[in-house]
């Protein structure tokens, strides 16, 4: 998928802006605080109806103003038009479009645009807690299975109504908690088997281009863990019932799931430097967008689309060495990706970058949420 323009009204500092965007590489460039992550954020929104870093829509309108919009025009590998629209008035639920038509559930809309992020928060998939890895993982799968999403939603929610009847003051009705646990174990084993399978496939991408980073001889791997492992879903939540009822929620289940990171076969979170961190998730993360643009080759049969992902890489290389920046510069500026956006405060990276490709580029100045293009360069 191609991203050709864009347009932005009112969407966090960036006032107004319509851009033509190269097909290959775009690069933006200038000091912190401008909107340069604020433009990728827009664009993150178009691909998944909301912001990659702030879940309250209303706060990403522009101060003093009563609304933004986000409007662009896609063309897919096949060639096909794709026309996108996404508004915001304050006080009124976001309206999302394809094509001039309003999608009745914004989830039919996830996976049409397959798109990667690669930002600094990203260190806190090892610094924080399980919740980040499941979402990385989600974040994934949902954009080319959409049965996924609808488990998920339904496991989400009879783990709301169970957590509800777990806390309330009378004892709760036995065959709804039961009806609820059911839910919960169907549901969950079909999620559980979807990431076990996307995580045995996205491990040794993920280990072959770490190694391409790093070329020192580390070795990284990933470990899926779940309460699924202990035998039947069903059977695991049921047995526990009685604890849970003193804790007040549930112990147990694939809410609990996660994913341990590890450099040669000890926690990152315990081990990792800075820099093997960063190395860690931006391998990971390029590890993801091979997975997307060849998913029908790893057996994906379920998937919405076979679109190349746009690939967002926001301030990347800060607390990398030169050896590991000067490997990320030789993957970019080769001819694996299909279109890519590039932030940075240092004018340096980016020229390796350009100067390290044939592909088309466009580089664009950021201030104060305005912005202007300074070059380009057509094959």
């Amino acid at each position: 998928m191609i991203l050709r323009n864009i347009s932005i009204l009112n969407y966090k500092n960036i006032s107004e802006t319509q851009l033509e965007l190269s097909p290959k590489i775009n690069c933006f460039i200038g000091s912190n605080g401008e909107g340069k992550t604020n433009f990728l954020d827009a664009i993150f929104f178009l691909s998944f109806c909301k912001s990659s870093g702030n879940h309250i829509d209303s706060q990403l309108i522009r101060h003093e103003e009563p609304f933004f919009v986000l409007e662009a025009d896609y063309i897919s590998d096949e060639g096909n038009q794709e026309a996108i629209y996404c508004g915001l008035k304050r006080g009124v639920k976001k309206t999302i479009r394809r094509n001039k038509k309003a999608y009745k559930r914004l989830s039919e809309h996830i996976g049409l645009i397959p798109l990667i992020l690669i930002s600094p928060n990203d260190t806190s998939l090892i610094e924080g807690g399980s919740e980040e890895r499941r979402k990385l993982i989600d974040v994934v799968i949902s954009q080319y299975d959409h049965t996924y999403i609808k488990a998920l939603t339904s496991y989400n929610k009879a783990l709301q109504q169970r957590n509800a009847l777990l806390k309330s003051e009378n004892e709760p009705d036995e065959t709804l908690m039961e009806l609820l646990e059911m839910e919960m174990g169907k549901q969950g084993e079909i999620i559980y088997n979807k990431r076990k399978d996307f995580i045995d496939i996205l491990t040794p991408i993920f280990q072959h281009i770490y190694k391409q980073i790093a070329t020192n001889g580390e070795s990284a791997s990933l470990k899926y863990t779940s309460h699924c492992q202990r035998g039947n879903l069903f059977d695991v939540i049921r047995r526990d019932r009685a604890k849970d009822r003193i804790m007040g929620y549930s112990l147990h289940g694939i809410h609990r799931d996660d994913l341990e990171m590890l450099l040669n076969e000890y926690s990152m979170k315990r081990e990792g430097s800075q820099g093997q961190n960063k190395t860690f998730v931006i391998a990971l993360k390029l590890a993801q967008f091979e997975f997307l643009k060849h998913r029908n080759k790893y057996g994906n049969s379920n998937t919405l689309s076979n679109e190349t992902p746009i690939l967002l890489l926001d301030d990347i290389f800060d607390k990398l060495d030169s050896q590991r920046v000067e490997q990320i510069i030789k993957l970019v500026g080769s001819d694996s990706f299909g279109q890519i956006f590039i932030t940075d405060t240092n004018r340096e990276h980016l020229n390796r970058i350009l100067q390290n490709t044939s592909n088309d580029y466009k580089l664009f100045y950021v201030e104060n949420g305005k912005i202007t293009i300074k070059e380009e360069y057509h094959v």
